[in-house]
């Protein structure tokens, strides 16, 4: 088994983790940040706006047990793609949705999660595909974070459980039996 890699931003990368870690077929989960300009950016920076990093989430996964385009659907279905720079109260280019194609295989994936994506929503769906790039990991206080100190934020509590019923609904079968 190989481990392929997936890059995405959808918003705050606590509520990102949060819905991967439940995906069989993840192996890893690790928040950091992609897209930007600065170099090892730390959380502060990014949060000021003035990196042009994205808050993202690296998942890395087994392609046998799960394909690259159901983890976009995933995706998709767990944050508001027509979101300009923002999901919820967090707004800011480092909030923004981005797909960050590791190969070509998965910039094609990615305009056909586009597409298909589109055809279930009325307003433009306005995730970019950005060129992969340098990444960084986030802080330790950052990853797991949803399993930890999470379950004790009340932004947490009021954007992920809300997250993980959808997926639970529309991803049952996807989902880890542990």
């Amino acid at each position: 088994m190989s481990t392929e890699y997936a890059v995405l931003a959808g918003g705050c990368f606590w509520c990102t983790e949060a819905v991967f870690k439940q995906i069989d077929g993840v192996l890893s989960v690790e928040s950091g940040y992609t897209g930007g300009r600065t170099e090892n950016p730390t959380y502060r920076e990014v949060c000021a706006g003035d990196t042009g990093h994205a808050e993202a989430i690296r998942i890395g996964f087994d392609a046998s047990k799960v394909a690259y385009s159901d983890l976009l659907d995933i995706f998709f279905a767990t944050h508001d793609p027509t979101l300009l720079n923002r999901q919820g109260n967090d707004i800011g280019t480092q909030y923004r949705s981005a797909i960050f194609p590791q190969s070509e295989a998965q910039q094609q994936a990615a305009k056909e999660a586009i597409q298909r994506t589109q055809a279930d929503h009325r307003d433009a769906i306005v995730t970019a595909i950005e060129p992969a790039s340098a990444w960084y990991p986030a802080e330790g206080y950052h990853q797991d974070y949803w399993q930890g100190e999470g379950q004790q934020n009340g932004y947490c509590l009021a954007v992920i459980p809300p997250k993980l019923q959808k997926l639970k609904k529309q991803f049952a079968s996807r989902l880890t039996k542990a």
